[in-house]
């Protein structure tokens, strides 16, 4: 991964849709407490566009980072990844290495600061609501803090059986179940529906009844269904703005040093004023 590179750079958040994205205030607040001339915006790319607008970027585009629905393309499209895209199958953050794209996942590390933040180490028993791409950092992120036992509760159940290779390397217990028939309470509950998926008020009742702690990834649309269900019961829930976060400072992390581990220097501070700029944006 490029560590080293020119004082001005210039990087971008893609995906479709992509005028609701807080990252350009998030970066451009972090990269001028850290002193750097650097900008960041924003395009519209699908994923049919995906690898025409990857392989016409010039050289003062230092890195990306990816949104739905481009997480697993640009995984594909990267010469190396890092452990976490390697788990998944999805990077968010494209990296210029060489001649060609690194790829990191920081979704599993922002998640995972963000559970942590809430008050969920050591959750042992959780549950994840959703099986899609999402569902797969979220397992990876739940076993870094240390959850054994994972139930995935899913529409279709057959959708998320690619999640049981991964937990048996993770080794985590994992069961999966139709959304209306969450078995047994959990410690911490994990959703990586999309803010406007449908589900049912007596469904979501019901996994807030046993669902402990509710992280929800969603931040445009708060509450979703499910924290209001958390919330009629008096329930902890949180929006997905500590995950946006905590994945953001990593990638510019890697966008700075390459390391998506390596803390930014004043990393505290650095964080504050990307909390000031996630209230205003």
């Amino acid at each position: 991964m490029a560590a080293e590179g020119p004082a001005t750079r210039r990087f971008e958040v893609w995906g479709d849709p992509i005028t609701h994205s807080l990252s350009p205030a998030l970066h451009t607040a972090a990269y001028a407490r850290l002193g750097l001339t650097w900008t960041y915006g924003r395009r519209r790319v699908d994923e049919a566009a995906f690898a025409g607008e990857l392989g016409s970027l010039g050289a003062e585009i230092h890195g990306l980072s990816l949104t739905m629905p481009l997480k697993t393309v640009a995984h594909a499209a990267a010469r190396s990844r890092d452990e976490a895209a390697e788990l998944t199958g999805a990077a968010n953050t494209l990296v210029r290495s060489g001649a060609g794209f690194a790829a990191v996942n920081t979704d599993v590390g922002g998640l995972a600061a963000a559970l942590v933040e809430v008050g969920a180490q050591g959750a042992e028993r959780a549950r994840i609501v959703g099986a899609g791409a999402t569902a797969t950092s979220a397992l990876v992120s739940l076993q870094r803090i240390g959850a054994t036992r994972v139930e995935v509760a899913a529409r279709r159940p057959d959708a998320a059986a690619p999640l049981r290779s991964l937990a048996d390397r993770l080794g985590v217990q994992l069961s999966i179940v139709p959304l209306a028939e969450p078995v047994g309470d959990v410690d911490l509950t994990v959703s990586t529906l999309p803010g406007d998926a449908p589900v049912d008020a007596a469904d979501a009742d019901r996994l807030a009844a046993h669902g402990g702690i509710l992280f929800d990834v969603v931040y445009g649309t708060w509450p979703t269904v499910l924290g209001a269900a958390w919330q009629e019961r008096g329930l902890p829930a949180h929006p997905g703005t500590a995950m946006l976060l905590h994945q953001a400072v990593r990638q510019i992390r890697v966008f700075t040093s390459g390391d998506p581990d390596a803390e930014l220097a004043d990393e505290h501070a650095v964080i504050a004023v990307m909390r000031r700029a996630l209230v205003g944006g």
